[in-house]
């Protein structure tokens, strides 16, 4: 079964989306965020971004990650293969939805997040 994965500018795995279509993982089994309607929200509630066309984008605007389907944005780099997925680990409860502020215009410029420190935040 093939699922979503989230590439960043390099073209490097990062994370991957649950069949469930709303659970982020990293590969090593790590919940670190999930999906609620086109936004992202980290466990504590934060809001890190949103998706479109295949692309997750930072709260500035700027691409993050791209999927395989991604379309638009910046050119897009080769992408890595991925390695293999360590079993999940339980998803902490989820906190309260920040509000979804306002989008910036999307910017062609790579976010500085994109990496796992994107789900730091």
């Amino acid at each position: 079964m093939d699922y979503i994965t989230f590439y960043n500018e390099s073209g490097s795995p990062v994370a991957w989306v649950s069949d469930d279509n709303q659970s982020i993982y990293l590969f090593n089994g790590k919940p670190v965020a999930w999906i609620c309607e086109d936004s992202v929200y980290s466990y504590s509630g934060r809001y890190l971004g949103w998706l479109q066309n295949g692309w997750v984008w930072d709260r500035s605007g700027r691409p993050a990650f791209f999927t395989q389907d991604a379309s638009g944005g910046p050119s897009r780099p080769s992408r890595a293969s991925r390695p293999s997925r360590a079993p999940r680990q339980s998803r902490p409860s989820r906190a309260s939805r920040e509000s979804r502020p306002s989008r910036p215009s999307r910017s062609s410029s790579w976010s500085s997040l994109s990496g796992e420190s994107f789900f730091d935040l």
